[in-house]
């Protein structure tokens, strides 16, 4: 339950929380996914093949992931001021660590703690999403998951320093950072306002069980599988990409890192775009435009270099169709847009589903999804040891997303085939308004829309 009132009003210190909690992320997210440029020498130190490199990146995801449903429950439970600042210096130690690793399972090792940045998300989204009402919730959740671009971060910077220093030096730097970010974090945020309200009160924080009832409703797996594909397959991308533009084009890492952050900015800063169009439209409407323009990207990102000999009249006519550097780059970077508004349209769900229930909730779709980062990686290198084509990475994002389309459409149609006069809510909430119908006029009081839709009531009318 939200403690705001007067939703047009603004809160002392909410913009304060909402940019130093994104740019922590930034950096967190940059020490996520340092393992996308220091792997590939490491890939060279050990001679490791790609299914080994694909564990390798994906080690930190597992991390991250795992321990998001954990941290997001503790941040509805005693503030996520104070779990943020506790994640970003318990990272920067595992990092710091990192460049003692000699062989391949204390890489391993090494990489389970660095993932401990991953986990900053389910905190960030639980303590952001308190400091703003419902009908701003997509825009600031928007604005906070833009701090994915801590990804491009690291491709840009990481290859410089490793060239010029060493892949351990990148991993001090990596480490000071979020040692500092938490010191200017702690001492320039403070406790979100639910959690004043509690202490003021003298509430005890709801009991373990009490949180994690939402989560026996198949509608939150169902948006678990849409961030599997939206964040896990943008995360596995921004880890497989430099690996890609190497192996496939024969770039050198520099221009592989410069050109995979291509991908991974319009993937992060597009998500503010995402959770703006989520307030304005509807999630529902921007899921179905991710979903549909991914299909389309992976299609065509899919199809593999393939020549052919044609029977002329003059003999045999050869020539071959393959997706040259340029259009590949640029549907890359097409598909990392489309994935950004997905992000954003998965997360304004639920604040406006279980505004009471953001950490658990928020933790176990972010957990799926971070899993994606996780599971996918592997399967890219397996996949290429085993198939031995390079695009079979879109081909497995492509059956992904299908899935995931053909899932929410039918879930929509067996919904709206129920006639719940309770659908017919403010356009701001998520997948409330029927697709292809006239739209009801929002309320004049944003906060009605708390009565209009009740948790309870959205989770009986989305399966």
């Amino acid at each position: 339950m939200t403690t705001h009132q007067d939703t047009s009003a603004a809160i002392p210190g909410q913009d304060r929380a909402l940019w130093l909690s994104t740019i922590a992320f930034t950096v967190c997210f940059a020490a996520w996914t340092i393992f996308s440029i220091i792997g590939i020498q490491i890939k060279k130190d050990l001679g490791l093949n790609d299914t080994q490199f694909g564990l390798l990146v994906g080690t930190p995801v597992l991390t991250g992931s795992l321990i998001r449903l954990l941290l997001g429950i503790w941040a509805d439970q005693y503030g996520g001021r104070k779990i943020y600042t506790a994640v970003m210096l318990a990272a920067a130690v595992a990092t710091w660590l990192l460049t003692f690793a000699y062989d391949y399972p204390t890489f391993l090792l090494a990489a389970l703690g660095v993932g401990i940045a991953g986990g900053s998300f389910a905190v960030g989204i639980a303590y952001v999403s308190r400091w703003y009402p419902p009908e701003k919730q997509g825009m600031a959740l928007g604005i906070f998951g833009a701090g994915n671009v801590g990804a491009a971060v690291t491709k840009f910077l990481a290859p410089l320093v490793m060239v010029a220093f060493g892949w351990t030096a990148v991993a001090q730097l990596w480490a000071l950072a979020l040692v500092v970010m938490a010191v200017v974090f702690w001492f320039g945020t403070s406790d979100d306002p639910e959690l004043e309200h509690r202490r003021k009160s003298g509430k005890r924080p709801e009991s373990l069980s009490a949180m994690l009832a939402p989560l026996r409703k198949a509608q939150v797996w169902r948006f678990s599988l849409y961030y599997f594909f939206v964040f896990g397959g943008f995360v596995a991308l921004a880890l497989w990409l430099p690996r890609y533009y190497v192996g496939v084009y024969g770039l050198d890492v520099v221009t592989a890192g410069w050109l995979a952050a291509a991908y991974s900015i319009p993937g992060s800063l597009f998500r503010i775009l995402g959770g703006t169009l989520s307030d304005k439209y509807g999630a529902r409407r921007v899921m179905y435009w991710t979903f549909i323009g991914s299909v389309v990207c992976t299609f065509l990102l899919s199809y593999p270099s393939t020549s052919y000999v044609v029977s002329g009249i003059r003999g045999p006519i050869e020539f071959t169709i393959a997706l040259g550097f340029v259009p590949f780059t640029v549907l890359t970077f097409i598909l990392g847009f489309f994935m950004s508004l997905g992000k954003a349209a998965v997360f304004k769900h639920v604040p406006a589903y279980y505004p009471g229930r953001v950490g658990p909730v928020g933790g176990v779709v972010g957990l799926i999804g971070g899993l994606g980062g996780f599971v996918l990686p592997i399967m890219f290198g397996a996949l290429n040891d085993i198939i031995g084509v390079w695009t079979s990475c879109f081909m497995l994002l492509f059956a992904t997303v299908a899935i995931s389309l053909a899932w929410m459409h039918f879930a929509i149609l067996f919904m709206e085939r129920r006639h719940i006069p309770e659908l017919a809510g403010p356009k701001y909430l998520p997948e409330i308004d029927v697709l292809g119908t006239v739209l009801s006029p929002r309320p004049a009081h944003p906060g009605s829309a708390q009565k209009t839709l009740s948790p309870a009531t959205a989770g009986r009318g989305t399966q």
